[in-house]
């Protein structure tokens, strides 16, 4: 929090930072005035936008912590058509707070991101960049993925902007790094003002 809003030009702002696992908190809703800094809100880890965009980062063949941004650009090419299941893993509360089933990753425990439940849920396992190319399918999932990240993401900063009413927002975090998510919050207008 105090990476973004400290160098950000505002006196007082809205600070979301939304990440893999930062330190125990993966998403966190701050209050910055002057030199004061609070800690309003945090989801914790295992539950974590960065984590289950990483998922599927992993599932549709990409290095995770680097191939993000290829799942990112990958999803214009696609049309969102499983944003239910992605609604069956993750439970979006109305203030953009969420929960996911464990019971889909392997992340927690194991050496993959996803598992056969996952892979069941979507209808085909995880792709082998070695030897599987990337189908519309693949497409499919990286627009879905993206619209429900831009959804929670959307949600979370009107619900800040209702509840403290400040003009200014600053983003952190590796999802902040999601461009287009961001381009939506900054075509919502719910803002004046937005520092990434």
């Amino acid at each position: 929090s105090s990476s973004a809003f400290y160098p950000s030009p505002f006196d007082e702002a809205v600070v979301i930072t939304a990440d893999g696992v930062g330190e125990w908190a993966t998403t966190t809703v701050a209050v910055g005035k002057n030199n004061n800094l609070e800690i309003k809100k945090e989801i914790h880890f295992p539950h974590s936008l960065g984590l289950i965009y990483s998922a599927f980062t992993y599932y549709v063949g990409f290095k995770v912590n680097s191939g993000e941004y290829k799942l990112m650009g990958l999803a214009p090419y696609g049309k969102p058509n499983y944003v239910n299941e992605i609604l069956k893993i993750i439970d979006i509360k109305k203030d953009g707070t969420f929960r996911l089933d464990q019971s889909y990753f392997n992340y927690a425990t194991g050496l993959t991101m996803t598992n056969n439940k996952f892979n069941n849920l979507f209808g085909q396992k995880e792709r082998n960049p070695k030897n599987e190319k990337l189908t519309q399918f693949h497409m499919d999932i990286a627009a879905s993925i993206q619209k429900v990240t831009e959804d929670i993401m959307i949600k979370l900063v009107k619900s800040a902007k209702s509840e403290y009413d400040l003009n200014n927002l600053c983003l952190a975090g590796g999802v902040a790094l999601n461009c287009v998510a961001n381009g939506k919050i900054i075509k919502e207008k719910i803002f004046e003002n937005i520092w990434v």
